[in-house]
């Protein structure tokens, strides 16, 4: 035991597995130097725990009856530049809305000080939220990019950083060459790999097929191969980009096989949206081992389509939750919960009304609405060994949730179940009262 032990003792609440939410009163968390080294059950004296484990340094921090701790929640799909104009501009489909809004707001990332200006706002604003890792699309400007790990660093967020790659079909104000691409690319992966700290990760980033040649996509599979790092891009989001998308890699079966084609799938790369999908797709997916970043509002707010998250469960595909900021409204995790709650149970819906009148399809529960949140983001990012939940050995990336102050009235009377789904439901980064990374806080309204 260290002079950096501390110990949480109350309520705790964390996936065990999509199914399983396991909610633990009475429980102690024992932190060393940001990583759980035991998770101890059904305490009802915590001073005699100290005495009997010898913590009697430890920092001793008690939850009251009306709070808990749940695992930080994981943002697998967000664009920080977007953020510029996020809440408004969803008036378009997708083609269009990037033309309109994302490329001319995306192209002013040139200037590094406005980079950094929008950055910090950013990134605050989503630890606030209580995302404890995100994965983020910068912009193609490599200075900027640097910039966002430079200011994710200075925050201790835990992130997932992508260069983005765009080549062709892109306006003659925000394009690259295909040479430029590539090697900002290796620059900024290399940027990153020589930062001291662990918790940013570079992920290479190629927008969508769209916007990448033959030639960039292949020259970042390499890159990705050579460096050992992981892919994300953008796939099925849209009928129009599917059918373009077609038109440009005619010699491909479908989209996914355009990035199977280019060795841009594999159990290290993850894919926003995939709302339109087709059985063989998802069976390619499953077989590549890839992960699927779910991203409901912004399906809903850009009218892309209902995702069926069902399908790719029922086919052993990963699963995490996206806020996509802009294309999604909110940078809430909380509202990326409820997003996927709606899509579920419109989907329900859809079975139940439709032709076939099947009302045997089950929308998604509270508690896999938490497990997507959090362990499902987890693995769709690789993490699963280090986050996600409270096994011992990982870090403590956790929110402490406080139900006595902030967006939730208490009426006396819930179960632990019913406050829980009280804070998916009703709650807000006012009741988030710290937010930990690596065992360090780093935010909360407390």
């Amino acid at each position: 035991m260290t002079a950096s032990t501390a110990l949480y003792y109350g309520t705790l609440v964390h996936s065990i597995s999509l199914e399983k939410l396991e909610i633990i009163q009475n429980g102690v968390l024992v932190i060393e130097q940001g990583v759980i080294k035991q998770l101890a059950k059904d305490v009802t004296n915590v001073q005699d725990f100290i005495k009997e484990n010898g913590l009697q340094d430890a920092q001793l921090h008690e939850l009251s009856p009306e709070q808990f701790i749940i695992p930080g929640f994981i943002d697998t799909h967000a664009h920080a530049p977007q953020y510029m104009f996020a809440g408004s501009g969803m008036d378009l489909q997708l083609l269009e809305w990037l033309d309109t809004h994302v490329f001319p707001t995306e192209s002013a990332f040139k200037s590094v000080d406005h980079a950094r200006d929008a950055y910090e706002k950013v990134v605050k604003r989503f630890l606030t939220n209580g995302t404890t890792t995100c994965s983020w699309f910068a912009t193609i400007h490599l200075d900027g990019c640097k910039s966002l790990v430079d200011i994710i660093e200075e925050q201790g967020q835990r992130a997932y950083v992508g260069k983005v790659n765009m080549d062709q079909n892109a306006p003659d104000y925000y394009i690259e060459t295909t040479e430029q691409s590539l090697q900002d690319t290796r620059t900024f992966v290399e940027y990153v790999q020589t930062k001291k700290t662990s918790l940013i990760t570079p992920v290479i980033t190629p927008r969508f097929a769209i916007t990448c040649s033959t030639p960039l996509m292949k020259g970042l599979s390499d890159i990705a191969k050579t460096y050992s790092v992981p892919i994300q891009t953008h796939l099925c989001e849209n009928h129009n980009e599917i059918e373009f998308t077609k038109e440009l890699f005619k010699e491909s079966k479908d989209y996914t096989s355009v990035y199977d084609d280019h060795s841009l799938l594999n159990e290290n790369a993850y894919m926003a949206h995939c709302v339109h999908m087709t059985d063989d797709e998802l069976d390619l997916l499953a077989k590549r081992k890839t992960g699927v970043a779910h991203c409901a509002n912004s399906n809903f707010s850009l009218h892309s389509g209902v995702c069926d998250v069902r399908r790719f469960l029922a086919k052993g595909i990963k699963v995490g939750l996206g806020t996509d900021v802009a294309g999604g409204f909110s940078p809430s995790m909380l509202d990326a919960v409820r997003s996927t709650f709606f899509a579920s149970k419109t989907m329900k819906i859809m079975h139940r009304d439709g032709p076939a009148k099947d009302d045997s399809y089950s929308h998604l529960t509270p508690a896999e609405l938490v497990y997507l949140a959090t362990l499902g983001g987890a693995q769709v990012l690789g993490l699963q060994d280090k986050v996600g939940n409270f096994e011992t050995g990982k870090a403590f990336d956790a929110l402490w949730v406080d139900l006595e102050n902030g967006s939730v009235d208490l009426m006396g009377g819930e179960s632990i179940h019913q406050k829980v789904e009280k804070f998916l439901f009703n709650g807000s980064d006012q009741n988030i009262k710290h937010v930990y990374v690596q065992g360090r806080r780093v935010a909360g309204k407390a």
